[in-house]
């Protein structure tokens, strides 16, 4: 680098000496070459309020000053951190001087007397030097910037990156992979070989691979015990690490947990409860009812929608109360035939009618001591309805064929999807059965009520099905998961259930998405765009004559009316107050549309 061309002739230039005539010869000689601007000072003193006032790039000074030396000068000015390079002029040179000059730092120093090609060619020499150690000290400041820039990247990455060389050295590691590998930070390995922990020897067994074979180790699951004995699903991929000219110089590991998420309790919040899973405010309110009403030894009512979890509050109630360790006996009342379930649920005696070749305890007997619990309540026959009035009053029963009653201690669960105060003023269920069944009363909330349950129900169903089936799935789509949040669920937690067992089945990758859904569930986007037109052009229908022909071009072409009615009534099996509220109609509404279409709805029952 001898060319001036690269040198700066606007290089700030300060000369030190306390003969004026050098500095100005000095001056003249730089100033005429092309330099400036130039600044000068007589005593070290100047100098240093110079220095402090501005920066300079060249510092010339003379080694002998008025009542100081310059290398005084030198010795303050690398004090301060100013890195410029300083050149000394000495009159008498010498080694001691020599040596000192350079000990504090200076770049050269020239003999007098000083010529001008012999000043200019130091100049020129030290503002090269000085230009390579900016460019040095700006292109090693870069470097700090981006390895501090890539490291904030690493360590914000929640998947874990290992990088090695070709020793199998670990050239660098993120905070993600150490606390895996339980790094121990005072005094941490350097070879991956050395690493102990278990996901440490399946890295190196994948590191091996790669570096025989130079190719890709791709996606592979592993289980890793965590310190809290939890197991952690570990995706890994090992892949060359190549440079710009395709050099291979080692292995980069990236492992990414795919361990579905399990609900936790937080701030008191349950997440989980006897088989629920859900953290919404309604079901915490359930969760308390349960807990409360199970530890009272009286009848209990659960209402609710069909695949709301009736069984699942039995069991909770149970479970909560003083005779969990007794048994608890089932009874689907709408499952026994009517004239089997007297002797179901009270028992029967050798020969009290024909096939009763034996004694047969009943389920009463069964629960002594324990609790009984009846589904589907409402279906019962007045016969039996009578019967089991008789029974919560006396707390006895006659088996069928024996004389002498029975005495048992059992609690009594009833359950009902079905409005029970309707069919009490119909007269089709005792009002005094009702009230004795209904001491309390325990609604269970549909899925649809219970707000952002969806995503943590279709993960545990995930994790349920997944382990069940054998898939290697660990995720839901984005998409999907709209779709499932946004569909009304007429079957409540069961069909979720079902629907994520079906996508579990179908899935043959590691996420489930929209095609893995059935169409109802998938449809329900272009459902919920037309129902408001559908609507609103129903309201205009309303108030013109009551006929039974419609004018097809009111409505969307993709989807007449009467199809939105069937399929509303399909999705709520018949029951035409689910069927006005998927439609967003009044049930009044509703009746009317299906009269006009003649429609029945026993047929979607």
């Amino acid at each position: 680098m001898q060319s001036d061309e690269i040198v700066d002739k606007n290089a700030r230039i300060l000369i030190v000496d306390d003969e004026a005539s050098i500095r100005l010869t000095f001056e003249m000689f730089l100033a005429r070459d092309g330099y400036g601007p130039i600044t000068t000072a007589a005593t070290i003193e100047e100098a240093l309020v110079a220095i402090q006032t501005q920066e300079f790039d060249l510092i010339i000074s003379d080694i002998v000053l008025e009542g100081a030396r310059g290398t005084d000068l030198l010795r303050k000015i690398r004090k301060t951190g100013i890195l410029c390079p300083v050149v000394m002029i000495t009159g008498v040179p010498n080694l001691n001087s020599a040596a000192e000059a350079v000990r504090y730092g200076a770049f050269d120093y020239i003999s007098k007397p000083v010529n001008k090609e012999t000043l200019l060619r130091f100049v020129r020499q030290a503002l090269q030097h000085w230009e390579l150690e900016k460019e040095k000290k700006q292109l090693l400041k870069e470097n700090e910037k981006y390895k501090r820039y890539l490291e904030a990247i690493l360590s914000s990455v929640r998947d874990a990156i290992i990088t090695i060389d070709n020793d199998m050295n670990i050239i660098q590691i993120n905070d993600t992979a150490k606390n895996w590998l339980a790094f121990n930070e005072d005094n941490p390995p350097t070879n991956i070989k050395t690493l102990s922990e278990e996901m440490g020897r399946i890295c190196l067994q994948d590191a091996l691979q790669v570096l025989k074979n130079r190719t890709e180790v791709r996606e592979h699951q592993i289980e890793c015990h965590k310190a809290d004995g939890n197991i952690r699903i570990i995706s890994l991929n090992a892949s060359p690490l190549q440079d710009g000219q395709d050099e291979f110089s080692g292995v980069v590991i990236v492992a990414r947990d795919i361990t579905l998420p399990k609900p936790d309790e937080l701030n008191g919040i349950r997440n989980r409860f006897h088989g629920y899973v859900g953290s919404s405010q309604v079901m915490q309110g359930v969760y308390k009812l349960i807990e409360n009403v199970g530890k009272v030894d009286t009848a209990v009512l659960i209402t609710g929608e069909s695949g709301t979890g009736k069984e699942l509050a039995a069991e909770a109630l149970h479970a909560e109360s003083p005779r969990k360790d007794m048994p608890l006996i089932k009874v689907d009342c709408a499952a026994i035939p009517e004239d089997l379930l007297e002797s179901e649920l009270f028992g029967h005696k050798k020969g009290a009618f024909t096939g009763a070749d034996r004694d047969r305890p009943g389920r009463l007997l069964q629960a002594d001591h324990g609790t009984l619990f009846l589904d589907e309540i409402g279906d019962i026959s007045p016969k039996m309805q009578l019967r089991l009035l008789r029974f919560l009053q006396e707390k006895t029963f006659t088996p069928v064929g024996q004389d002498t009653p029975v005495k048992v201690d059992v609690r009594v669960i009833a359950a009902t999807n079905v409005n029970l105060i309707e069919k009490v003023r119909a007269g089709k269920f005792r009002e005094d059965l009702y009230y004795r069944l209904k001491v309390l009363e325990i609604k269970l909330p549909p899925l649809r009520d219970r707000k952002g349950g969806i995503p943590m129900l279709a993960y545990h169903f995930l994790s349920l099905f997944r382990d069940q089936l054998k898939r290697n799935i660990h995720g839901i789509s984005d998409q999907a998961m709209n779709v499932l949040s946004r569909y009304s669920w007429p079957g409540n937690v069961r069909e979720l259930s079902h629907v994520m067992e079906r996508a579990c089945v179908l899935c043959e990758g590691s996420t489930i998405s929209l095609e893995h859904f059935p169409e109802e569930i998938r449809s329900q986007q272009m459902l919920q765009k037309t129902i408001p037109a559908l609507t609103s052009a129903a309201t205009s229908l309303e108030d013109q004559q009551d006929t039974t022909t419609v004018n097809p071009s009111t409505y969307p072409p993709y989807i007449s009316e009467k199809d939105e009615l069937i399929d509303a009534l399909k999705r709520a099996r018949g029951n035409k107050s689910k069927a006005a509220r998927i439609l967003n109609v009044d049930r009044s509404t509703l009746y009317r549309k299906m009269q006009r279409h003649k429609i029945e709805p026993d047929e979607f029952a």
